[in-house]
């Protein structure tokens, strides 16, 4: 039996760690350096089908559907008028059993981690790595050291353990953007109940999509902004009410009593990876944001994760593991190089501009050649 460590209770990290449990050839353990897996952080998710096909091979079909929601279109807005551009319909990719997904993301976790209470050690916060022969030595700051044949790290974009495999800090880049994130309370009637609203502004857009059928929407909001360097490290600034209003009444467009209505509303800078950081033995691999982070503008993050979670699991089955980097990387660099796309093209600024890029999504939406080049090579993984 081999025995496998996950660093990191996170999505991916909870998703493989299901994968190994189901599989009697291995042992898994994962260790959380917090006390407890953090329920509130990250609002929603959406779940394109590449993921939902992976999730259902642990049962995630059976998952209660009262916590989860199937939109059928996303409908692009101009923010400025509100008038609606275009609706792309995502559930043409939709099969019987995999279709478009969004919930909470405390939902999805509380699904993930459902079997691996026993799995999991909290407050275990990694401090070395030593590669012994072909078992990977793990030491904790609480002085409890264990051997285990794999390690897999997954511990999201700050990752502390990458950086103990590196001889150079690995540190994600500030985006230039601000994420302001909140819920939308069943009562409002701010938004479509139904599918995904996307409003495109200048330097700016905010998507808002359903949580579950009872009414409850996520808002996510992405805002071109600068931070010093010393502004970007500073996350008290990020609870600062001054703050936070003076970044609200710079939005564009917005009137700032629009986001009174959005409960449990947060600002966060936006990090992304710009490099690959390769793990030269092959019993230790990266998934998930410790792999590599992406721009919140295709909303692959959450699929990714448990997409590369699973190519990683498959790979090791099949002791195919050293073709995994190479793989993962296509793919991603495919996914990151359409995420940046698509965040310049939510934040034209230009009149002139903006108007040539909506005349081409209203066409682009019903080219299905298109569509299949754009999003299948994705969805249809």
């Amino acid at each position: 039996m081999k025995k496998v460590a996950v660093i990191g209770a996170g999505i991916s990290g909870l998703f493989i760690a299901n994968l190994f449990k189901k599989n009697k050839k291995y042992q898994v353990t994962i260790f959380e350096r917090n006390g407890f897996i953090n329920l509130k952080e990250g609002y929603g998710v959406q779940l394109s089908v590449n993921s939902i096909k992976l999730l259902n091979k642990i049962q995630f079909d059976k998952f209660e559907n009262n916590e989860k929601f199937n939109p059928d279109k996303i409908n692009f807005y101009s923010i400025k008028n509100s008038s609606k551009i275009c609706e792309l319909n995502i559930s043409d990719f939709n099969t019987e059993n995999c279709k478009f997904t969004t919930l909470k993301r405390s939902s999805l976790i509380n699904f993930l981690k459902k079997d691996l209470e026993k799995e999991i050690k909290f407050d275990h916060t990694i401090s070395k790595i030593e590669q012994q022969d072909q078992i990977v030595k793990i030491a904790f700051k609480n002085n409890k050291t264990y051997e285990f044949d794999y390690l897999i790290i997954s511990d999201g974009i700050f990752s502390k353990s990458k950086n103990l495999l590196s001889k150079n800090q690995i540190e994600p880049k500030f985006n230039d953007t601000l994420a302001i994130r909140g819920i939308i309370p069943s009562s409002s009637n701010m938004a479509d109940k139904k599918n995904i609203s996307l409003f495109l502004g200048s330097n700016f857009h905010y998507v808002v999509y359903p949580l579950s059928p009872n009414g409850e929407l996520n808002f996510i909001a992405v805002m071109k902004y600068k931070l010093s360097a010393d502004e970007q490290k500073d996350y008290s600034l990020f609870n600062n009410n001054n703050f936070i209003n003076k970044i609200l009444e710079k939005v564009p467009n917005v009137n700032k009593e629009f986001f009174d209505n959005i409960e449990d509303l947060k600002i966060y800078p936006v990090f992304v990876s710009h490099d690959f950081f390769k793990v030269k033995n092959n019993n230790i691999h990266l998934i998930g944001d410790a792999f590599f982070a992406f721009p919140p503008s295709f909303d692959q993050e959450a699929s990714q994760a448990i997409e590369g979670a699973y190519e990683l699991f498959e790979n090791l089955e099949n002791n195919t593991d050293s073709s995994f980097f190479k793989n993962r990387v296509d793919k991603t660099k495919m996914v990151n190089s359409r995420s940046k796309l698509n965040l310049f093209a939510f934040h034209l600024s230009n009149p002139l501009t903006k108007f040539l890029r909506n005349i081409f999504l209203k066409r682009l939406v019903k080219n299905k050649k298109f569509l299949e080049s754009y999003l299948g090579k994705i969805y249809r993984n």
